[in-house]
């Protein structure tokens, strides 16, 4: 029974490998209702999962599901235990947490980048998984791990890649990578540097003085009026001086 579920895990994992370009260390995002699985079963995760996938693994978590594990109290204080000595991978739900579902969901968003298996007893979770290709499902039953197999949205989006309709997140990585290795695509942070303006000075033109208009030369016909020589009318000692001498 052991020699086959090994070999459908085998299958699985080549599924994933050749498809979505899932590769080991493997990143298994536990969430509370799989570690208490886990622990009523009495399975030790970091011994098995390694033989059972047959390579390197990395038991993750998020904050989410440790905070809701802590608001749920003691009956599953040994499935917070277990969590609690897994890696912490960042959520975007830093301020307000959400359910541990609703996390993990997020975490394997756009067509699961960072190649997450999702592990977890949530039956309306595990349904959410299946609809988004490229995430590899896993749960206990009968106190065995069970790596689920490829589901029909994952394969149904395997054969469009295939006929060429749709092109897989791994074939985008690996067409970007070629394309920024040969100089086709630059960096982001080259396209910054090239948005951001050089503070630029004043405009030199607008810092020279003014030239001041030419006055003409020729004095026009009023001013001429003006420069002409009035007489001066007789002040009173010139009047007396002609009534004197008279």
């Amino acid at each position: 029974m052991k020699i086959t579920r090994q070999k459908h895990a085998k299958k699985h994992l080549g599924f994933f490998r050749n498809n979505f370009g899932v590769r080991e260390p493997y990143q298994i995002l536990l969430d509370g209702t799989f570690c208490q699985a886990a622990l009523r079963g009495r399975i030790q995760l970091r011994e098995q999962l390694p033989r059972y996938l047959m390579g390197e693994t990395q038991l993750c978590t998020t904050r989410c599901v440790l905070k809701e594990l802590e608001t749920l109290g003691k009956d599953l204080y040994g499935a917070k235990l277990i969590a609690q000595k897994c890696q912490v991978r960042n959520c975007s739900h830093f301020k307000n947490a959400v359910s541990g579902s609703e996390c993990l969901l997020s975490m394997v968003e756009d067509g699961n980048p960072h190649h997450y298996f999702v592990a977890s007893q949530d039956q309306n979770l595990s349904v959410k998984v299946k609809k988004r290709p490229g995430v590899p499902l896993m749960f206990v039953i009968q106190n065995t791990i069970v790596l689920d197999k490829p589901s029909p949205k994952t394969i149904a989006f395997v054969k469009a890649v295939e006929s060429g309709q749709l092109v897989s997140v791994h074939e985008k990585q690996s067409i970007r990578q070629l394309k920024e290795e040969q100089g086709l695509v630059k960096n982001p942070e080259q396209r910054r540097r090239k948005k951001r303006k050089k503070v630029s000075g004043p405009n030199p033109l607008s810092c020279l003085k003014k030239k001041k208009k030419a006055q003409d030369t020729k004095p026009s016909a009023s001013e001429k009026k003006r420069k002409r020589k009035r007489k001066s009318a007789p002040n009173t000692s010139q009047i007396l001086r002609k009534i004197i001498f008279s």
